[in-house]
């Protein structure tokens, strides 16, 4: 029944049914000798990129499979239509739909060609080894360039695909002449976004924070998990989230431990009495020091920092190669130091004074009688 009722309509528009049937079988034809060649050429650069000792094409190939595909059956198809005879209404919304969907697919492969350069940086930048400023230098800028190109992607993509309406192009001139009002209007009310869509573009170059930095932002301690066009998000140490605007990383001062190097220097402090040994305990912390695995054996100090009338105070100063080595290890110090202290030598434990008059006026009042 469907093929008497397309017989019927090819003689009312004046065509035979062998025409239609040509060449609808002709777009057919063309879509499938499109799949068919696109998976030959993909099996062929597959087998090649195998034979390659780095894994950047098989990652590129694994991105572009799928836009590449779409690319060439709507090539095909656009190469076949002409041999369809079609309606001049069916033509245009041909033409059309042809306008809308080219532009999307070479948009679309072109970030997944964006998203298959910024996962080959990441396999060549390892950030969970001990040197890593290099790596995350290249990963911070990777990012960050990554999503102002897919922005501008996405924004050629979108004009492009606008530019197949006959009333949007024709209308081009006047819309361009707008521009610059409608630019000036956007500004002002959007100035907080783009502002700090502006210090996200110049934080690419300056730097000052890059991925898995340690900084210390509003009173937190933690890492730079992600950095976007319009803020930044820090992992706080005990799992929270701090979500910070980007232009706070250009307009106000911040802790960045982890600068130019991941080693860090940390302290430790102890107070007791002014009359313990202090060569004693430096040995002892010579001794802790030397048998942790955290410490990275740059240096070690115990220096008396401060002298009060009821106790001394000692700095223990400790290397370590990053951030969490660095306050595991002051912890440990503290820890298997003051132990020490308590066992070996408890005369060193800080302790309060009296004169012999401060001990009768503190006794008096326990041993005195309510008078009658």
């Amino acid at each position: 029944m469907s093929l008497e009722r397309l017989a019927s309509w090819a003689q009312a528009q004046g065509r035979t049914l062998s025409v239609v049937l040509a060449g609808l079988g002709c777009l057919v034809m063309a879509i499938l000798v499109a799949l068919v060649v696109h998976r030959l050429a993909l099996a062929i650069l597959r087998r090649a990129a195998r034979r390659t000792a780095h894994e950047a094409d098989d990652i590129v190939l694994a991105q572009a499979a799928q836009p590449s595909k779409w690319i060439m059956v709507a090539v095909a198809g656009s190469l076949a239509q002409r041999f369809v005879p079609l309606d001049p209404w069916a033509a245009d919304l041909w033409r059309q739909v042809s306008g809308f969907a080219m532009p999307a697919l070479f948009g679309w492969l072109a970030i997944m060609l964006l998203r298959a350069f910024k996962l080959v940086i990441e396999r060549r930048t390892d950030i969970s080894v001990e040197d890593n400023l290099q790596a995350r230098r290249k990963r911070t800028r990777v990012n960050i360039l990554m999503r102002i190109t897919t922005v501008l992607v996405l924004f050629l993509t979108i004009c492009m695909m606008l530019l197949s309406v006959p009333g949007v192009r024709n209308v081009g001139v006047t819309l361009m002449a707008s521009a610059g009002l409608a630019g000036l209007a956007v500004g002002a009310a959007a100035q907080p976004a783009l502002k700090n869509l502006i210090a996200g573009v110049q934080m690419a170059f300056t730097e000052p924070i890059r991925i898995d930095d340690v900084v210390i932002i509003a009173g937190e301690w933690g890492r730079i998990e992600d950095i976007r066009l319009t803020y930044v998000v820090v992992r706080v140490w005990d799992e929270r989230r701090l979500i910070v605007p980007v232009s706070k990383f250009l307009e106000d001062s911040f802790q960045n431990w982890t600068r130019e190097s991941s080693q860090l220097l940390g302290s430790a402090f102890f107070y007791v009495d002014p009359t313990a040994d202090v060569p004693r305990i430096r040995a002892a912390l010579e001794r802790i020091v030397k048998e942790h695995p955290l410490w990275d054996r740059r240096f070690f100090n115990l220096q008396v920092t401060d002298l009060k009338p009821e106790v001394m105070e000692l700095r223990a100063l400790v290397t370590a190669n990053d951030a969490g080595r660095a306050f595991d290890l002051r912890c440990a110090v503290r820890e298997a130091l003051m132990g020490y202290i308590a066992t070996e030598m408890p005369e060193a434990l800080a302790r309060r004074r009296l004169a012999p008059g401060q001990i009768g006026a503190i006794a008096a009042p326990s041993g005195s009688t309510a008078s009658p």
